[in-house]
Parts: structure tokens; C-alpha cells; sequence
């Protein structure tokens, strides 16, 4: 079994959950950093010419998991691999955020939807031509992505909720 560790460690102006953006397209402009640990530093070479970049990053703040949860843009109870809920029973997040600017071994982003202090897993680079799907469809989601940029999140899924 691998154990993972953090590569850095993502900042954020969110101290806690509630009242943070849920997606990064919810988080426009808004902007963070990332401070990569000095054994990895040298792994950022060449990423500076991609505009945004994929995070894996472990929901720290998460305990337990439900298999059954109402997510923040629904009514109604979903399996918790129809979501991106944080309660998960791996709790490891994805975001996709604009790369601002790269200073020795910090990353300048925006679209931040992440809590500050967040543990860093991976980073790797959006390739449209690999990442965008034609023909996706969204499932449960459909049509909700209008109110992505309204909605926060709430307690549901912090560690006292669990």
C-alpha cells in the first residue's frame, strides 16, 4: 500500500469551509498560492507555459464519509460518487485553476475554491485536447451550473458534521 505525502501546501483566503466558493468557477479572480516543498521545487520546470492546472489536493478537513449525501447544488440525496463532495471515503479534492505566475517555489493562482492550508497532493497540467469531452453529459447536474457562482459552502460536510 502507498502512503501519499503532501508535495506543498495550497493557501487560500478561506480559513474555514463555510462561506467558500465550491467550485472554481464559482471562485472567478479569486486568488491563492501554493508553496511547493523544497524537494520538489525542481518539478515545476516547464510548467509555466500552461494557463491553468489540475490539483489533487487531500480534504483535510474531512472525517468519515457518507455512501449517501445531499450536495450543495441539490435537493436531493445522491451516491456520493455521483458528487464532488468533500466526505468521501478517500477524501482527495480536484480542482482545475488558472496559473498566475511561478516565483522560485510558489505558484500564483486564481479560481480558488480551496480551504487555506490545504495539503497539496499533485499537480498536473490542463490539456484541453486531453481534458475537454464533446460530448459529456452531467447527469443529476444538468442545468445547475448557472447557480454555481451563487452558492457556498455550509457546515455539511466539516469534520463536527461527520
Amino acid at each position: 500500500m502507498t502512503i501519499y505525502q503532501p508535495i506543498g501546501v495550497i493557501h487560500s483566503p478561506f480559513r474555514d469551509q463555510e462561506g467558500m466558493p465550491i467550485q472554481p468557477m464559482g471562485a472567478q479572480g479569486t486568488p491563492g498560492w501554493i508553496e511547493i516543498n523544497d524537494d520538489y521545487t525542481e518539478g515545476l520546470r516547464d510548467l509555466e507555459g500552461f494557463s491553468h492546472i489540475i490539483l489533487l489536493y487531500h480534504f483535510h478537513l474531512s472525517n468519515g464519509f457518507d455512501i449517501e449525501l445531499t450536495p450543495f447544488l441539490d435537493d436531493t440525496k445522491r451516491g456520493v460518487f455521483a458528487t464532488r463532495a468533500p466526505r468521501r471515503p478517500n477524501p482527495i479534492g480536484l480542482s482545475v485553476v488558472k496559473l498566475v505566475g511561478i516565483e522560485g517555489k510558489i505558484l500564483k493562482i486564481e479560481n480558488m475554491d480551496i480551504v487555506d492550508g490545504t495539503p497539496l497532493l499533485d499537480i498536473k497540467p490542463y490539456i484541453p485536447a486531453f481534458d475537454i469531452v464533446a460530448d459529456a453529459t452531467s447527469g443529476w447536474f444538468e442545468g445547475k451550473e448557472k447557480r454555481i457562482g451563487n452558492i457556498r459552502a455550509d457546515d455539511r460536510f466539516s469534520k463536527e458534521n461527520g
